[in-house]
């Protein structure tokens, strides 16, 4: 009985291997050229290290005090409503072009995206996140 299902699950896993052949030969190929990449690079870079270079550079100034630094949480807050928003702009531009194909559905789905997508908004300017302080 286990044999008949070994077999079974090999026969499936034989049919359907053929289709992720291509892929995992990309895959190959992309872990390889990263790795030869990074061997390349290590290989030809110059070697000369110095005390100037082991210094923190921050924009041509002396570096005064601490690099470790708490950052406004509003720096963050910006950042979080680009991402909701960027992430928009991804989703909608593809929907724009598909959308004779996907009907009524498809817009009824992106409505639903948009919807909540604005309750984001309306949370970040009820919040103030919108007004830099």
């Amino acid at each position: 009985m286990a044999r008949v299902m070994l077999l079974s699950v090999l026969s499936r896993c034989h049919r359907t291997l053929p289709g992720y052949l291509p892929l995992a030969v990309f895959f190959g190929l992309i872990l390889a050229f990263a790795a030869v990449s990074l061997v390349g690079a290590r290989l030809v870079r110059p070697r000369r290290p110095s005390a100037a270079k082991a210094e923190n550079y921050e924009c041509g100034a002396q570096p005064i005090g601490e690099a470790w630094v708490q950052f406004p949480v509003g720096f963050y807050l910006v950042a979080l409503i680009f991402l909701v928003f960027d992430t928009l702009a991804v989703f909608l531009f593809p929907w724009a072009l598909t959308i004779r194909t996907l009907g009524p559905e498809g817009l009824k789905a992106m409505l639903g995206f948009i919807a909540i997508l604005g309750l984001a908004w309306v949370y970040a300017y009820r919040e103030g996140i919108l007004e830099w302080k």
